[in-house]
């Protein structure tokens, strides 16, 4: 009976009856986290195409647990380093802030329950041109990798709906000359393209369902009842979604670059408006496509 009111409690409806199948209740099926190993696996591969080939770098951290929120102020995008994330378990590239977002997973844990939170991705060095600009806008790729991972509940990109609350004058991203001569804007993508800038995004995770707090349920026979969860549990799992969601976004950033890659190389480029995307002698034989 119990391991009945368990799966009901974690697959009601959408994960149990379409498929009625006994696999399905053992470790959850399809919902187990342990299907993001292959994610992981073939991100890493994809992060070193993209490091190899045009140097891009991909960076996820902790920017929010529960309702205690990192500041942007105290991070920079520019200078960040994964070992920075690394140094504390909630992989939060502030000291200061990591030790509260620990304090904050341990009260929540002491009561039984779980908590979300929010996972920041910036992306450096990103190749000109990747994208398009109808159904295939490079946020839209984006969008749809990370949000097929298990416990997200939303992503924002650039300003996010922190846009709304501004005018257009104060959205729009001014264009201008840097020090080098180069035509820059801020960091973001333009039309569903990018434009060689850092790309920011951010990703919700939900609190983890399986909590030891008494909650009402509902059997399979129909009857109501009430759920107390047993056995191992995760009070908070958005510091597990950093390495996946960098993961995905290096499959979906490979992906655009190959398509870029075939499309661009069979016309010739405007060298005053684009960058030619192509190899270093010494690279070009480290990477094939």
């Amino acid at each position: 009976m119990e391991k009945k009111l368990s799966n009901e409690a974690v697959n009601r409806s959408a994960g149990v009856i379409p498929v009625e199948h006994q696999d399905c209740i053992q470790g959850r099926g399809r919902s187990s986290a342990r299907e993001t190993i292959g994610r992981v696996a073939a991100g890493a591969v994809a992060k070193k195409i993209l490091k190899q080939y045009s140097g891009t770098e991909i960076i996820a951290y902790v920017s929010q647990v529960h309702n205690l929120v990192l500041p942007e102020n105290l991070v920079n995008h520019e200078t960040m380093t994964p070992d920075q994330i690394e140094s504390n378990i909630v992989r939060c590239p502030n000291p200061e802030y990591a030790e509260k977002m620990i304090s904050v997973i341990d009260a929540v844990r002491a009561k039984g329950d779980s908590v979300g939170g929010v996972v920041t991705c910036i992306v450096r060095n990103v190749p000109q041109g990747l994208g398009s600009p109808v159904f295939d806008k490079l946020e839209g790729e984006l969008a749809k990798a990370v949000m097929s991972i298990p416990a997200t509940m939303g992503f924002e990109f650039g300003s996010g709906f922190a846009g709304t609350f501004m005018t257009g004058s104060e959205h729009n991203d001014e264009f201008y000359i840097d020090e080098h001569g180069k035509i820059r804007t801020k960091p973001t993508a333009l039309g569903g393209i990018s434009n060689g800038e850092i790309i920011n995004m951010r990703i919700a995770f939900k609190p983890t369902p399986t909590v030891s707090r008494k909650q009402n349920t509902v059997t399979r026979d129909k009857r109501e009842t009430e759920l107390i969860a047993r056995g191992r549990r995760d009070p908070r799992v958005v510091p597990r979604g950093v390495p996946v969601v960098e993961a995905m976004v290096a499959l979906v950033l490979v992906d655009q670059l190959m398509a870029q890659y075939a499309q661009c190389m069979l016309f010739p480029i405007n060298p005053a408006l684009q960058e030619p995307l192509q190899l270093s002698k010494d690279k070009q034989l480290q990477v094939q496509f």
